[in-house]
């Protein structure tokens, strides 16, 4: 065994890394609150509110998670260039 200290990071929380964990817990909260959205008024297009609620909730869980992502990866290059100086 090597006597050299290990580097350990500790974890940072940023805003940034704030808004990341909101854009995905977002999603969770609103399909797991289900009191929110069980009923069936307003209908659209001939669909109840709890059907399309649910499906409304599909490309916004996509475009949540993109964000994300790319917020992430703002996040880590910043990081990389900050720790290379």
């Amino acid at each position: 065994m090597s006597d050299a200290p290990e580097a350990r990071r500790e974890p940072v929380v940023t805003p940034v890394r704030v808004v990341i964990a909101l854009c995905l817990v977002a999603p969770f909260v609103a399909m797991l609150w289900v009191g929110s959205y069980a009923k069936t008024d307003p209908v659209f297009i001939g669909m109840p509110f709890f059907y399309w609620y649910q499906m409304a909730w599909v490309p916004i869980s996509t475009a949540l998670t993109m964000i994300a992502y790319k917020l992430w990866q703002r996040d880590q290059r910043a990081r990389r260039e900050g720790a290379g100086r």
